[in-house]
């Protein structure tokens, strides 16, 4: 039996046989890609190929890549871990051609390497053709049907429908038919009695689609149109899981060497055994399919955090700790010792893995601590809840209140329901389904954006000019009408342009498009699908002429500035703090650095002055820019050039040296370090566990930032009558100003201590409530203490109304405090509170036994205390 090891060499053992150039995996992480946060499919790194936005290097190729799917249209995340063969992060065997083979040779290799060389048997094997469309004027694939027809009898060659059989790239761009693979795996009883054919595509567990064979020969426009693409492309998927599970002879993905080392773990760890119990068998697949697809997150980039991606992966790390906490009774975190066992298993395919260990582990054990204490706040919380509605007398909480659980604490619904369940409760479904649908409106209005087709004006590739020009002659290429938060506005292609465009932690220059006789503002570059698009409000008068493509020089030299700065500062900090510093993140703008690096505890203020002291020398060595353009990735990295985790590097680079420092980077640099000026750190922090974040500064921000500390220095000095030694003036005041308040808070005390003795000599027995009033002017603060410490002297069984009308200043506020035997008669301090607050022009509230109000009319005190008294039937 083949190990999946050995199955996903011989893939590519196979597939290098018949001339493909194999590649690595791209990060599972994308970048620079706006359309896409994850790769989730194999063809995502040829996407600019397939576009014609960047020249063939290879016609041929495969690899195995790592996918991952938890949204839009592929959102298989609830069914992980509840079926066999869904999963979030799975590994994706392809082959591609552009403009090279087609059909023919796809399926004859597909053929090949499933029965000839991987020995599958061909009777448990279907093939699906695309049944045509003839709304679009599209026949049925009777070529791809004529090619399996070698291989397969007909009654195994099935009609499948748009959904299924045509591939889309999304609203526009390439596409065309596809044929799948499927295989049945079911025991030959159940094959004999129900023949394959009828439960292709019906979601029967062993009866799986293995490989998908997509022939893109169209380009659909935005009319919804379709044209013949100039160069025909095949792209084809197989599940590496699914693939490892039909040779293996299991009827899981869970089942094979993929999954159960991993699962093993996590039994032995938990006190638990695999295949005795359902929802515990569910938690453990839940844990190993998620644990893989965390730690490749992190390995490629992208940290836990409550935006986008980084939300992505936080969510997918708690639905594996409330799986442990809920049917594994996991009260600490356990997740993080998996990664041995992951290591042991896919290392060898991904040495990231290796490499990354230390900081995959930390960042998970981090993230498992801070959600096993939300899932315990938000406990507390239903708790509460539950308990109001059943005094309340109902068994429904509302679904308001569950989304508000689930949205602002991150408490799982289903984890709602189960403990409502114990509880003889439910949440109302429908209103939280309605919260939930707003909330993805919101979302989704947000970030909706509607663009034309492209008017191709000329054929040609955009040429970047940037890294020696700041301005030069350009023709357009390309533009379309985008439409985003209803504000209209044009995106244009230039044959050759200054402007950078927004990659690599650098924003995108802006500028200007120059004519004879107008000027048009370029207010934002960005790269998208690898080309270089300038946003404008408008678009030319004559979109045929000549431009001069002039950047804004000042912004893009501020932005070299920090940009180089970036390189400096990664060096330093490796060496004061060890080279296991490695940067994780950065982002450059005229105004500002920030740069993310993995480093285990705070960076001291001795460490960040030594570090800028390491930079500044740098600085005022002036070191020259050496710049290397389309070096060979190995000799770049034996040059010293540190390749970063998560990046996609091709077999060319950019290398940018400055001194020692040699990085691979493709942004702009500034000709020499002298031009920095200087460099000044403004923050550090912590932003994941394992990850530290660095603000700074430079050239002339980093003076504005000197002279602001200047300033405030002076004016300190100046409150102090510029004493000479003014941190020990300074230390010398709080000592004194401590001490003045220990005494007022020994005077405080005091008073409050006559003042209860008063005005309990003053209290009125109504109705067998002992009613306590006060009014005038004092602390807030002391007349909350006062009233504790009544309610807190009287007997147990007392019935004690305090209220009081205090002048604060300026400010006035109400106070009620009652006592536990009058709440239990349903006597409530908010609701009196509430009412009387409007007679002082405010408003506030509380809990039953305690409430407060504040307003702006001292005046209406004495009358709203009167209020209450006569709303509590105590006047």
């Amino acid at each position: 039996m083949l190990t999946a090891k050995e199955i996903r060499e011989s893939f590519k053992e196979f597939f290098a046989s018949k001339q493909h150039q194999i590649v690595p995996s791209a990060p599972m992480v994308v970048k620079g890609d706006p359309t896409l946060m994850f790769t989730n499919a194999g063809m995502n790194q040829f996407k600019d190929i397939i576009l014609g936005n960047v020249p063939i290097k290879y016609s041929r190729v495969a690899d195995s890549q790592k996918c991952l799917r938890v949204s839009g249209k592929h959102n298989d995340l609830e069914e992980v871990g509840h079926d066999t063969y869904h999963h979030t992060m799975f590994e994706m065997l392809g082959n591609w051609s552009f403009g090279d083979y087609f059909k023919k040779e796809a399926i004859n290799w597909a053929w090949e390497y499933l029965v000839d060389v991987l020995k599958l048997d061909p009777k448990r094997l279907y093939a699906t053709v695309f049944e045509g469309s003839p709304a679009e004027g599209l026949s049925r694939d009777d070529e791809a049907a004529g090619y399996w027809e070698q291989f397969l009898p007909k009654d195994h060659i099935i009609n499948g429908n748009k959904h299924d059989n045509f591939w889309e790239m999304g609203d526009t761009g390439p596409c065309g038919p596809c044929s799948e693979i499927h295989i049945d795996l079911r025991p030959d009883e159940e094959r004999a009695a129900t023949s394959g054919a009828e439960m292709v595509n019906k979601d029967h567990p062993q009866v799986i689609e293995i490989w998908n064979l997509v022939f893109m020969q169209f380009n659909r426009k935005a009319d919804g149109s379709l044209e013949p693409l100039p160069a025909k492309v095949i792209d084809t998927g197989m599940g590496f899981e699914r693939l490892c599970m039909s040779l293996q002879g299991k009827t899981s993905n869970y089942d094979t060497d993929v999954f159960q080392p991993i699962i093993q773990v996590i039994a032995s760890t938990t006190g638990t055994k695999y295949g005795e119990n359902k929802q515990q068998d569910i938690a453990m697949r839940v844990i190993a399919d998620h644990i893989r697809t965390i730690a490749f997150s992190i390995t490629d980039g992208q940290l836990p955090s409550n935006a986008k991606a980084g939300y992505v992966i936080r969510r997918i790390l708690r639905r594996a700790v409330r799986y442990g906490y809920t049917f594994l009774g996991r009260r600490e975190a356990f997740m993080y010792g998996l990664l041995p066992v992951l290591i042991e298993t896919m290392g060898d395919a991904y040495p990231e893995l290796v490499a990354q260990k230390t900081l995959i582990e930390k960042v998970i054990k981090e993230e498992e601590e801070s959600f096993l204490r939300t899932l315990e706040t938000g406990i507390r919380l239903l708790d509460k809840k539950i308990e109001e509605t059943k005094g309340a007398g109902k068994t429904v909480i509302s679904g308001v209140d569950a989304f508000t659980l689930y949205d602002t604490y991150g408490f799982p619904l289903d984890l709602t329901e189960l403990i409502l369940r114990e509880n003889g409760m439910e949440v109302n479904i429908e209103e939280f389904n309605a919260e939930m649908q707003k909330q993805k409106e919101r979302a989704r209005n947000a970030a909706a954006i509607e663009t034309g087709d492209w008017v191709v004006l000329k054929e040609g590739e955009a040429k970047f000019v940037g890294y020696d020009l700041f301005e030069c002659e350009a023709e357009i290429l390309r533009y379309r009408k985008i439409k985003q938060k209803n504000k209209e506005l044009f995106q244009v292609v230039l044959d050759q342009t200054p402007f950078y465009a927004e990659m690599g932690g650098q924003v995108g220059d802006t500028g200007w498009l120059i004519a004879d006789d107008e000027k048009l503002d370029v207010i934002d570059t960005k790269r998208e699908n690898n080309l270089p698009v300038h946003f404008v409000a408008r678009l030319p008068k004559d979109v045929t002429a000549t431009f001069t493509a002039k950047i804004n020089e000042k912004k893009r030299i501020q932005c070299e500035c920090n940009h180089s700065a970036t390189h400096l500062l990664h060096e330093a900090l490796r060496e004061v703090l060890g080279t296991h510093v490695e940067q994780k993140g950065s982002f450059v703008s005229p105004e500002a650095l920030r740069f993310d690096f993995s480093h285990f505890q705070k960076v001291t203020d001795e460490e960040i002055r030594q570090v800028e002291k390491l930079v500044s020398e740098k600085i005022r060595a002036n070191f020259p820019l050496e710049e290397h353009r389309n070096m060979p990735i190995a000799q770049a990295q034996a040059l010293g050039a540190m390749a970063l985790f998560g990046e996609k590097y091709g077999d060319e680079v950019r290398v940018v040296k400055y001194g020692s420092s040699i990085e691979l980077c493709g942004g702009t640099h500034i000709p020499a370090t002298g031009m920095i000026g200087s460099l000044r750190v403004v923050a550090e922090s912590s932003i994941a566990a394992g990850v530290r974040r660095i603000e700074a500064v430079t050239a002339e921000s980093a003076e504005e930032y000197t002279y602001h500390l200047q300033d405030s220095f002076r004016e300190l000095r100046a409150m102090f009558n510029n004493v000479p030694n003014l941190a020990q003036t300074i230390r010398k005041s709080i000592e004194e100003n401590a001490e003045l308040k220990k005494q007022v808070g020994d005077y405080i005390k005091e008073k409050v201590a006559s003042m209860k003795k008063d005005l309990i000599a003053k209290a009125v027995v109504r109705h067998g409530v002992k009613v306590v009033v006060f009014r005038g002017e004092a602390s807030v603060d002391a007349i909350k203490d006062l009233a504790f410490q009544i309610k807190g002297e009287s007997c147990t069984d007392e019935k004690v109304f305090f209220v009081a009308g205090i002048k604060d200043g300026a400010k006035c506020a109400l106070m009620v405090m009652l006592s536990e035997p009058l709440v239990a008669d349903g006597m409530d301090a908010s609701k009196l509170v509430k009412d009387a607050a409007k007679l002082i022009q405010g408003g506030g509230g509380g809990q039953a036994h305690f409430a407060t109000a504040g307003g702006k009319n001292p005046d209406g005190l004495i009358q709203a205390v009167d209020q209450i008294l006569a709303a509590a039937d105590l006047q």
